[in-house]
């Protein structure tokens, strides 16, 4: 006995978490509040990621692998957001190049 395949249904609208902008903000505000949360949360990451580090090694409980996945997730946000930096900086450099 086969099974009938289902139908495809629409895609769901993906969430960038980005508020509607006001009328009198502009794109540069949005730009760089954007690039200060990025900033703050990487940060944040790697400070969560040291405490636990700290934490462990002075016995005060922590498992290893809540350890590991903290600093790794720290290192990938990392990682991230350096490839982000260099894909607007080079954005940045194809724009200048432009000529008008």
């Amino acid at each position: 006995m086969s099974v009938p395949i289902a139908p495809i249904h629409s895609v769901p609208a993906i969430a960038t978490g980005l508020a509607p902008r006001a009328a009198g903000e502009s794109a540069a505000g949005t730009f760089q509040s954007l690039l200060t949360d990025a900033v703050s949360r990487v940060e944040t990451l790697n400070h969560n990621a040291q405490d636990s580090v700290m934490k462990f090694l002075s016995g005060e409980g922590g498992e290893i692998h809540r350890v590991a996945l903290n600093v790794q997730e720290s290192q990938m946000a990392f990682e991230m957001f350096l490839q982000v930096r260099n894909k607007v900086v080079s954005a940045y450099q194809e724009i200048m190049r432009m000529q008008l």
